[in-house]
């Protein structure tokens, strides 16, 4: 037993040593919200890290999708707490099967670097695409999901097959990523919508926030089928419900009511799996 108690005191030591020390970045720096952030190229797309002054036990890190620097208020909140942020431009790919194999190669170079196993994910708009798609193929690398007026159903948006507006130009563009027709793209049974049970049977918690008139991505169409789907396998989501969106927006952007509630449910998620990981 002692010998036990020893063994663990020790790996968590060494845990909150490497903690403390920043990996090598490579490529250029540049200041963001008083934060160092190293830009550099991997797999072939840019990507960037915006590091803390002082790294969190077992170095638990934020993955933004797609519009990064939109409501990026908890990220700054999080990096305060001692998380890293980190974003890769896979830009038009719309989450494709072509855009997780950048995101894979990603992965394994944040792992390499030190960052926790398992990662909290953020998706804003056509970012759930990207966000969903990561964690149906690799659950167990992730800590949590935080979507803001997350696409869930390509159909819905860019398609405009549903009530939302579309946009006819990003799903000309989504069909060519894919390899679809418009007749195979309304058949795919692999949207964030259909493709819940792998994260359910990992557990992962979820939380969404919408806007009740959102034209352009209706929650109706996407947030709310998921949260009752995912609530159907046994998951736990919730939803930040803001009444009215921008008018210039048709109602897809706002302001945040509560950045802070969003970076608890990170740091309480993610710190939880690093805490598992030094034991």
């Amino acid at each position: 037993m002692r010998n036990t108690v020893v063994r663990r005191i020790i790996l968590l030591a060494s845990i909150i040593i490497t903690s403390s020390v920043q990996a090598d970045w490579p490529g250029t720096q540049s200041q963001w919200k008083g934060f160092t952030r190293h830009n550099f190229k991997t797999d072939g797309r840019d990507a960037y890290v915006v590091v803390p002054t002082n790294a969190a036990t077992g170095n638990p890190w934020v993955w933004r999708a797609r519009f990064p620097e939109f409501h990026a208020e908890a990220d700054e909140i999080l990096l305060n707490r001692g998380f890293h942020i980190a974003y890769i431009n896979t830009n038009g790919m719309l989450g494709s099967p072509n855009s997780m194999k950048h995101w894979n190669a990603f992965y394994e170079f944040m792992i390499k670097n030190g960052m926790s196993q398992k990662v909290a994910l953020e998706g804003v708009s056509r970012g759930g695409l990207f966000v969903y798609g990561f964690a149906t193929r690799w659950p167990e690398r992730v800590a949590c999901i935080y979507a803001d007026t997350p696409v869930a159903d390509f159909k819905s948006w860019p398609g405009g097959k549903g009530t939302g507006k579309g946009h006819a130009a990003t799903w000309q563009s989504c069909l060519k990523e894919y390899g679809f027709t418009e007749e195979q793209a309304l058949a795919y049974t692999e949207n964030p919508i259909d493709a819940l049970q792998p994260i359910a049977a990992a557990k992962i918690p979820i939380l969404h926030i919408v806007s009740l008139n959102d034209q352009i991505v209706p929650p109706t169409e996407n947030t709310f089928i998921i949260a009752d789907r995912y609530r159907r396998l046994g998951g736990e989501i919730e939803i930040i419900e803001v009444k009215d969106g921008t008018e210039q927006s048709s109602g897809h952007h706002f302001t945040h009511p509560d950045p802070t509630r969003v970076a608890n449910f990170i740091e309480r998620h993610a710190s939880a799996v690093t805490q598992s990981e030094a034991r």
